[in-house]
């Protein structure tokens, strides 16, 4: 990123505001009339061209006005937002959302996407939580009936999971205790993404947990690949005009619909503390690369349990972005740390 000075940063600052406001290609005419600036439109259009050859700007047409790049939205997130409020109304808005949650855990985590959606008129996204960061405490399996088991996965930070498994053949109520104890011996204190990893080598033929209760064993391993992520308001983020043509939008609404590449980056943003902005081509999704993504992680009794924040187009206005998703973050925290440890994860 090239060193500017002051008037080139006015100039860059008000161009992406300009555009950030409108979404057309900005004329030095415009900054000069609505920008408050005190420079004539001859010197901002010489300033524009030398933001033009820095990379800051792009001209779409020969006649047309510039628009930022990702460079420029770079500078203005690092360097030309100041001091960052969320509106009172906006935030008093979120407050209320959060003060008596209803419902279990799978409604909080959905609402919480709904919200960021509602507030953003964009798209919120909610990722519950990251196996990274999720450490195994205790599995036990409970008999239901002949060919029916209940798997109860519990975290060390007391959340629970459970899931209705279906076996081929009976097993015997010390048969479900034995293989509990030797599980849960053998895994606490295990993050998930390390169960996995020791999973993924060769069985040892001569294991008996595995030579009697393989089948069963594998269903309840895959319960510790299950991250759920909550997608709210997908349709908003095509009202914007950058997603007006059919390709871009199908290109889009394919990312969101394929989740695995999704919920990969936001469980590598989970290892970033404070809000992180990813603007453009900063995105490994190739298909959210006319995307911005401004994220947050929470926390449940002070361990990071996920990740949330919203997408948008790249002219999204990030004064607003970052302290929604930064309070948001803030406020599902202090509810989660409120909650009995009998909470259920989705599953």
């Amino acid at each position: 990123m090239a060193i500017l000075d002051e008037r080139h940063r006015q100039v860059l600052t008000a161009v992406i505001r300009e555009y950030v406001e409108t979404g057309e290609p900005v004329g030095s005419r415009a900054v000069a009339r609505r920008q408050g600036l005190g420079l004539s439109p001859a010197t901002i259009r010489n300033a524009m061209a030398d933001l033009e050859e820095l990379g800051y700007l792009s001209q779409p047409h020969t006649s047309a006005g510039r628009v930022p790049t990702d460079l420029a939205f770079r500078f203005y997130v690092d360097w030309g937002l100041g001091d960052l409020r969320l509106p009172e109304s906006d935030a008093a808005r979120l407050r209320q959302s959060y003060a008596r949650p209803q419902g279990g855990i799978e409604q909080f985590m959905e609402q919480t996407s709904l919200h960021l959606s509602t507030l953003s008129h964009m798209t919120g996204v909610l990722l519950a939580p990251p196996l990274k960061q999720t450490a195994l405490a205790r599995i036990t399996l409970i008999p239901l009936s002949d060919d029916r088991v209940l798997a109860v996965v519990v975290t060390d930070a007391g959340w629970v999971t459970t899931r209705t498994l279906t076996v081929d053949s009976p097993a015997t109520e010390e048969d479900l205790r034995e293989w509990s104890r030797q599980l849960t011996r053998r895994f606490v204190g295990k993050t998930f993404q390390e169960i996995l990893d020791q999973l993924s080598a060769p069985a040892d033929p001569l294991d008996p947990l595995r030579a009697r209760g393989g089948a069963l064993v594998d269903q309840v391993f895959s319960l510790l690949r299950d991250r759920q992520l909550y997608i709210g308001g997908a349709p908003n983020i095509l009202e914007h005009r950058e997603f007006g043509d059919l390709a871009t939008m199908r290109t889009l609404l394919r990312a969101f619909e394929e989740k695995a590449r999704l919920i990969d980056l936001l469980s590598a943003l989970a290892d970033e503390r404070g809000v992180q902005v990813m603007i453009g081509r900063e995105n490994p999704v190739e298909e959210m690369q006319e995307c911005s993504l401004v994220t947050a992680r929470y926390t449940y009794h002070d361990r990071v349990l996920g990740i949330l924040g919203v997408v948008g187009p790249k002219r999204m206005p990030y004064s607003k972005m970052i302290p929604l998703v930064d309070e948001t973050a803030r406020l599902v925290s202090e509810s989660l740390s409120r909650v009995r440890h009998e909470l259920y994860l989705p599953s």
